[in-house]
């Protein structure tokens, strides 16, 4: 009965695929399998790093501790995907007709080959996410059951976690499917999924905020237009901004919140759409991907207290009053980023070219050249310069999404294809149950106390033994 099922779900598999990316998948895998079980081979023993108390104690900071291989964020050049810089991404990855903004479609590509794709594989990529974007209907009434007072990040979250029925890992280890499998399975949940999650953002868009009917998916458009279009948008510029925003916000490496959750979670093997609920809860933090609601929040409180055409002077005075209230000034500094985040320029750059009299944009300029001689001034911040939370609100806003509670949905759309790319990869190479061994406060103590004496005098003291 088990073998029949399983044949079954490959069925259902191999039946959706009009693209090429899981084949060039395949003919990547065994090379780049063979690449780390070398390198492993040579070098397991060898320490990467160390760490402090203060880091054990701070949220486990610049620890290295964990595989990504689909992006690195450095401190002063910003988040690189397979390699490449957002600049880079931008000038190379295919682009809709007529438009500037790279295709997200293309960034999933790139996440899960390390490879440029062709305009041609990009284009098949967008026919398959097509044909894959319909939701079960228990999921659709979910969601039309919710009153509007739910954010829509737990409408998100509860509907993706709904939407675990359709998965295909689980109907196939439930089946018995072999080790070597997880990935094509993980694959397959993952594609399903990214191609989902906007027809599953735009119901609750529609449904809490307007008349709840979803324009239906046209399979001749691109992920990004489709879901503009279920959203209630026809302008060409917006449609062009949700490919910049939903390219951006792709990937951020694997130890922020949201990705190192799916990656934990997927350690415990469950499927695809658990994991990637699970990260949305994190994500839906403000000190993670609420920031960019909160940042809009405070742009509007400030205009609505000083209004348009303020002066430094008056930014100045704002922002000291911000901080001396006890509050932080939302959209600048990061935990790793050390210069002005690139996700930020490549937003000021696109608001330069299609809303430069935008007021709120002009707003934003001024805070760019006020904000970070006020912090570097209070002297607390290690990094003063905007992130990409201080533009994206105020571009959604311009051309007329102006529910700032909705804003991190979209973040989570864009989200799913580097944290899904990461969890395929993690299945490839078989990557074990995350278990790190935590301490208490009395035995970090006892620890020191134990390490000092032995450094002090290695021949009469036992070298310390972390606590069991």
């Amino acid at each position: 009965m088990a073998a029949i099922m399983l044949r079954g779900v490959r069925a259902m598999s191999k039946s959706s695929h009009h693209s090429t990316l899981k084949k060039r998948l395949q003919e990547i895998i065994p090379q780049k399998v063979a690449e780390v079980k070398e390198f492993r081979s040579k070098h397991d023993n060898y320490t990467i790093g160390s760490y402090t108390l203060a880091q054990a104690y701070g949220g486990m900071r610049g620890i290295k501790g964990l595989v990504c291989e689909t992006s690195v964020l450095d401190a002063d050049e910003g988040i690189r995907y397979r390699g490449y810089s957002l600049p880079e991404v931008s000038k190379l990855l295919p682009k809709a007709p007529g438009g500037s903004e790279p295709l997200p479609e293309a960034t999933l590509w790139l996440l899960m080959t390390g490879e440029i794709p062709t305009s041609e594989q990009v284009h098949g990529l967008s026919h398959d996410l097509a044909s894959r974007a319909s939701i079960p209907k228990h999921v659709t009434d979910l969601i039309a059951s919710f009153p509007q007072h739910v954010h829509p990040m737990s409408q998100f979250v509860s509907a993706v976690s709904a939407m675990q029925t359709e998965s295909k890992f689980a109907m196939a280890y439930a089946a018995g499917m072999s080790k070597a499998h997880y990935w094509d399975y993980t694959f397959e949940d993952s594609l399903d999924l990214i191609a989902k999650l906007p027809t599953v953002a735009a119901q609750i868009y529609r449904n809490t905020f307007k008349d709840g009917v979803v324009a239906a998916i046209d399979p001749t458009k691109d992920w990004s237009a489709n879901f503009a279009t279920m959203l209630g948008f026809s302008d060409p510029n917006f449609m062009e901004l949700l490919r910049l925003y939903l390219t951006i916000h792709a990937d951020h490496e694997g130890g922020n919140v949201s990705a190192h959750t799916v990656h934990l979670v997927g350690s415990a093997l469950s499927d695809p759409y658990l994991c990637f609920s699970a990260g949305m809860c994190g994500l839906a933090g403000p000190l993670h991907g609420l920031a960019n609601q909160e940042v809009l929040l405070w742009l509007t409180n400030l205009r609505n207290k000083i209004g348009d055409n303020v002066s430094e002077a008056q930014l100045k005075e704002f922002i000291w009053d911000t901080l001396k209230s006890g509050q932080v000034v939302p959209g600048y500094g990061h935990a790793v980023l050390r210069k002005t985040d690139p996700r930020y320029t490549s937003q000021r750059e696109f608001a330069l070219k299609h809303m430069p009299n935008d007021p709120m944009f002009q707003l934003v300029s001024k805070l760019y050249h006020v904000v970070p001689p006020v912090l570097l001034a209070q002297g607390k911040a290690k990094n003063p310069w905007p992130n990409v939370d201080a533009h994206s609100g105020i571009l959604l806003q311009h051309y007329g999404l102006n529910e700032a509670s909705y804003y991190t949905v979209l973040f989570g759309v864009s989200r799913a294809i580097g944290v899904l790319s990461s969890l395929t990869w993690d299945r490839i190479f078989g990557l074990p149950l995350e278990r790190p061994k935590s301490m208490s406060t009395s035995g970090l103590k006892s620890f020191i106390a134990q390490d000092i004496a032995f450094k002090a005098n290695p021949a009469a003291n036992k070298a310390p033994e972390n606590e069991e």
